[in-house]
């Protein structure tokens, strides 16, 4: 046996191997604690059996009596009172439900309460929010453009959901399948925009069936991660490396969303897009005036793709018209050129310059020619392919692009202006008045077009230059490096109307050469088509057009991104993708869950449908586990598994593996209430026995009325294990994950604003509706990109919730993401939470930020119940921290409030801009910097 094969047998044998421990390992994967089947553990004994107040209790009690440890006492019934509101409605109680909570001396004070927060229809919108980072929820579509998208109505069917208590079973059938229910309500079908929240890409020259692909990825990633706690995403290119998911599991789950119905639609040979379906709803006069626009925008765009004997005649004279003017050009013998950037330049026989040499970021070139012209009114670039450049040009980046920023001429040392430009092709549209002011570049991406071809730019003089010597400087300077012109050449000419050359795509411009009998079909349609959309005979036709179009967008149609199943009887499918490329298809897979994972139900059919089904079906062991575990993370902090996106092999191991699976299995198939002295839970008779299953505010009031929850935030001495080598307590538990204490940490982003407001009684409560835009930094809009402006909104809609703002994925709202909200662009499990000075930054100084302290100290002026200091440092207090300020605190309050008064008292200009009055007012403005110190507190911003 050679050496080669003797190494290439070992190589073999090795593959064998590896491929025998990988099915090995993945055979085992199943016992992972995650994928095992859910049975509802025994209640544990305890010997503190009076503490614990319902199941919960029972398990994390046992974990801190194995530790030695004992739980911290309740909290402050304030405290308390805050904590809960938040939690249930994301608003902290008004001043007055605080004193009646403390005056309510009955044994389910609390409980009263609680059951009073879960049938507020703020509960909605609170747990509205963690759902809509799994949703990917914003109001753009993503990418460049970033094009505003209709989507509020399925951000309000969530808070409508949740308000209702929509068994979570049913709450995932209708999100992921709701169009396939039978005889689907319009509420259904809006449901299932979960997945039309992914990204649209609408940039030039995309491959289209590749973005929607894309948008599939996003799905089946999305839907494995909020149901399954699964990483499947990783099992797009090949096997998953720990989880038990193939690459051929990750595809069949592809299947299901590959069979939804959707268009390509057309507005130019460039401007293609995906387009799914689309639920309009107007009021019945809406639906009338859409009716007539919609027919006569019909008629019209007919009239525009209808080719008559007397457009073909124009056309033909269009032809001519566009071959004579191309002998007008006279090409210009260049002398002299060089570069500023060290290119080298090189004259060819058809006078055109090639580049070579350095290509660096910022270049020109200069050129100097005669002009034997006795009159010049323009002059012409033309950007020439070249199998010498990168991709055959006409560029010098790698893949042939390149673009222009710039051009000067001079004639005789005087500088020439331009009054008028134009160019024939283009990754974008070129502004002339944008060019000729240096604000924008003309921009060639060589990889759109499927053969190379010449484009060329018209430039037009300001006024007319005679024979003279000229010079030319072509500038190029990019955010890409190199691209530069590869080969260029230059012409001038006297004619009337040189930018008469640049009405035909350069794409179409050699159809010009070809005799009309000679054209196929297809060129010949797509030349008359061109035509039509220039043509001066259709003018008015396309004039009345774009009208219409501004009228029916200005009906302001409330609309709703939904999914809708083909109309087929076929198994969907999809194509496998060798090495997850959309451009290496394989064979053909059917829809199908993974195999590690129990089967679908036999009653379930292969289609999204099924696909619910099977997720909240009792044998799959991962979504009740995935969902109480979110929804505990958002009261404590953390989970009880901390990676709550991922419950694999490589996820965080839960710190109370029983309370996770009680919790799991009591969510899905809860039993009657319980006292919890028994090992099995027994009839309370305080409570009406609960039979719902799936029922989230029925878990959440388990998790909110246990004794765990109820406990103080503070370290409690009792539960700290005492260090050997110390005399005093440390805490082997600085992370709670023992949970011998009550949780604290900073607030989410959105709560953080609804709280500052409802502390000013600014915060308007409306419920629903579409997107509003409250106040912040001009320039977070100003983008070459983005053509809207952002416009705030007035009055109530000013300090609506932040769920309800406007959210645009390339500029979100800063002061929400200095708070670590996400641009919802991918689906966020967790969100990271941080301790920055550009918080504390921002809620002293932004000017939104002091709009609400501003509101807050009037409120103190015009409620507390004297005009004292102390009286109003104490109530403005209280509507921030809900509890009474300590001795100590309300003297450094006192204090701040009369050092403030003494300086704008001195300084009434600056009074006045403080409290935003044309009268000098020191009281108010002094308040409002208290104000502004109170909104800013650590306490104001932390669930403690």
């Amino acid at each position: 046996m050679t050496k080669r094969a003797t190494q290439l047998f070992v190589l073999i044998g090795l593959a064998i191997l590896s491929a025998v421990a990988v099915s090995s390992a993945q055979d085992e994967l199943p016992q992972h604690w995650a994928y095992q089947k859910l049975v509802r553990p025994v209640l544990p004994e305890v010997k503190n059996k009076d503490w614990a107040r319902n199941p919960i209790d029972r398990f994390v009690l046992a974990r801190l009596e194995r530790a030695g440890l004992t739980p911290s006492p309740e909290a402050e019934r304030a405290v308390l009172l805050r904590r809960v509101y938040l939690d249930l409605t994301g608003l902290p109680p008004s001043v007055k439900e605080v004193d009646e909570f403390l005056a309510d001396n009955s044994p389910d004070a609390y409980e009263k309460v609680v059951d009073r927060l879960l049938a507020s229809p703020h509960y909605g919108e609170r747990w509205a929010r963690p759902w809509l980072d799994l949703a990917r929820y914003a109001d753009s579509n993503g990418f460049v453009q970033d094009s505003p998208r209709m989507m509020w109505m399925y951000r309000d069917w969530v808070i409508n959901a949740l308000n209702s208590d929509m068994p979570f079973d049913r709450f995932t059938t209708e999100q992921l399948a709701g169009d396939m229910l039978p005889n689907a309500t319009i509420a259904q079908r809006i449901a299932t925009g979960f997945h039309r929240n992914t990204l649209l890409n609408q940039e030039g020259g995309i491959d289209i069936e590749e973005a929607r692909w894309e948008t599939l990825v996003d799905r089946v990633n999305t839907t494995a991660t909020v149901w399954l706690g699964a990483t499947l995403a990783c099992a797009q290119c090949h096997n998953h490396k720990y989880d038990p998911f193939s690459q051929r599991d990750y595809y069949r789950f592809m299947a299901f969303f590959d069979n939804g119905e959707y268009k390509v639609s057309y507005r130019d040979y460039f401007d293609k897009n995906i387009e799914e379906p689309t639920l309009e709803l107007p009021a019945p006069e809406q639906m009338a005036k859409r009716d007539a626009l919609n027919a006569e925008i019909a008629r019209l765009e007919q009239q525009l793709k209808t080719q008559t004997p007397a457009l073909d005649v124009a056309q033909t004279d269009w032809e001519r018209g566009i071959v004579a003017a191309q002998t007008d050009w006279l090409t210009l013998d260049v002398s002299t050129y060089s570069s500023t950037g060290g290119a080298t330049l090189t004259k060819l026989e058809d006078k055109s310059l090639l580049a070579g040499g350095a290509n660096v970021e910022n270049e020109i070139y200069v050129i100097n020619t005669s002009n034997r012209l006795e009159k010049v009114t323009a002059l012409r670039l033309e950007l020439m392919p070249d199998e010498r450049l990168p991709k055959g040009g006409p560029g010098r980046n790698p893949y042939g692009n390149c673009q222009l920023s710039g051009i000067e001429l001079e004639a005789n040392g005087r500088r020439i202006q331009f009054k008028d430009m134009a160019v024939d092709n283009s990754s974008g549209k070129v502004e002339a008045a944008k060019f000729l002011k240096g604000e924008q570049a003309w921009v060639i991406d060589a990889t759109r077009d499927s053969t190379r071809i010449a484009r060329q730019a018209v430039f037009v003089l300001a006024e007319p230059v005679a024979a003279a010597e000229l010079t030319i400087r072509l500038k190029q300077s990019g955010r890409a490096l190199g691209q530069n012109l590869g080969r260029f050449r230059l012409s001038v000419t006297s004619a009337s109307q040189p930018l008469r050359i640049t009405n035909i795509p350069a794409r179409l411009s050699h159809l010009l050469a070809v005799n009309a009998e000679r054209r196929t079909e297809a060129q010949s349609r797509e030349l008359a088509a061109h035509y039509r959309s220039i043509s001066p005979e259709l003018d008015s036709a396309r004039t009345q057009l774009a009208d219409l179009r501004v009228k029916l967008n200005q009906l302001a149609v409330p609309g709703a991104l939904v999914l809708q199943e083909r109309q087929n009887f076929e198994r969907p499918s999809t194509l496998f993708r060798e090495r997850g490329s959309y451009l290496s298809p394989g064979e053909r897979v059917y829809a199908a869950t993974p195999k590690a994972l129990p089967p679908m139900p036999e009653s379930a059919p292969f289609n999204r449908i099924g696909l619910a089904r099977w997720l909240t079906d009792e044998r799959n062991p991962l979504t009740a586990r995935v969902a109480v575990n979110r929804a505990w993370e958002q009261f404590f902090g953390r989970g009880l598994v901390e990676t709550s996106e991922d419950f694999g092999l490589q996820s965080s191991p839960p710190s109370h593996p029983e309370l996770l699976d009680w919790l799991a299995v009591e969510f899905r198939n809860p039993v009657s209430q319980f006292t919890v002295h028994g090992s099995q839970p027994q009839q309370n008779a305080n409570r009406e026995p609960r039979t719902a299953n799936w029922s989230q505010k029925s878990l959440h009031r388990l998790i909110v009325t246990s004794a765990t929850y109820r406990q103080s935030s503070e370290q409690n001495p009792q539960s700290a294990i005492r260090n050997p080598q110390s005399q005093s307590p440390q805490s082997d538990d600085p992370d709670n994950r023992l949970l011998g204490r009550g949780p604290r940490f900073r607030m989410e982003a959105e709560m953080v604003r609804d709280t500052m407001l409802a502390a000013s009684g600014l915060l308007s409560r409306k419920l629903g509706g579409p997107s509003v835009f409250p106040p912040q930094p001009e320039s977070v809009w100003a983008n070459n990109y983005i053509a809207d402006k952002y416009k705030e909104s007035d009055g109530a809609d000013r300090f609506r919730r932040s769920l309800y703002t406007f959210i645009r994925r390339t500029a979100p709202p800063p002061g929400m993401v200095t708070f670590d909200a996400t641009t919802r662009e991918i689906c966020t499990v967790r969100r990271v939470r941080t301790n920055t000075p550009l918080q504390a930054l921002t809620l002293l100084n932004d000017e939104a930020s002091f709009e609400i302290a501003r509101g807050l100290a009037k409120r103190m002026l015009a409620e507390a119940e004297s005009k004292e200091a102390a009286s109003l440092a104490k109530y403005g207090f209280r509507l921030c921290r809900s509890r009474a300020p300590k001795p100590a605190e309300l003297e450094r309050l006192v204090q701040l409030y009369e050092q403030q008064r003494a300086n704008f008292s001195q300084n009434p200009k600056a009074a006045s801009e403080v409290g935003k009055s044309k009268h000098a007012d020191a009281e108010l403005a002094a308040w409002t910097m208290v104000a502004n110190v109170l909104l800013n507190l650590d306490g104001t911003i932390t669930k403690e």
